[in-house]
């Protein structure tokens, strides 16, 4: 066994990343405070072919260094668009099609390992502010609500580590 090198990885450069078929998912980042959990949004984004990230209310835009720091260069290829409330992008995805996934503990949520992706739908992923979560408002615009288990004394998540589990799953189960 040996490490690969990049040059055997077969990545995309960013023209064949904009050109290649994207998943029906977005993401939509509702008023995250922190520059490199947006980065890390852009990077996983880009590992996993989604189609757009929405950027929402406070939450920081490209180009700035911080949130370089842990995109590295996925702000080039992950298509972004920076929208003034959640409430307004969800609204625009509603009309589009998507089916509005919040990831948030609610009285109703979905487990994620039971909740079953349907082949047919465009989902739109939101992932809400590191303190006080996905806005009360937006949860209540959601189609339904996904809760990953945890077993710890913690009930959060940091939201890159919740995104990349939530898109995992959904690639997994979709894959089969």
């Amino acid at each position: 066994m040996r490490k690969l090198q990049n040059e055997e990885l077969d990545r995309l450069s960013v023209e064949d990343f904009k050109e290649t078929p994207k998943k029906p998912v977005v993401i939509v980042l509702d008023n995250i405070r922190s520059m490199h959990n947006v980065g890390s949004s852009f990077r996983t984004s880009d590992a996993f072919l989604v189609e757009k990230i929405y950027l929402c209310g406070i939450t920081a835009k490209p180009p700035h260094r911080e949130i370089q720091k842990t995109a590295l260069g996925a702000t080039e290829s992950v298509a972004w668009q920076h929208v003034a409330t959640t409430e307004e992008a969800l609204a625009t995805l509603k009309q589009e099609g998507w089916t509005i996934v919040a990831i948030e503990q609610v009285d109703k949520s979905v487990s994620l390992e039971k909740f079953n992706f349907e082949a047919d739908k465009k989902y739109a992923f939101v992932f809400g502010n590191e303190v006080f979560g996905v806005d009360e408002e937006v949860v209540k615009q959601a189609d339904v609500c996904i809760e990953i288990p945890q077993f710890g004394t913690k009930h959060s998540l940091n939201i890159s580590v919740s995104m990349g589990v939530v898109i995992w799953d959904y690639f997994s189960k979709m894959q089969r």
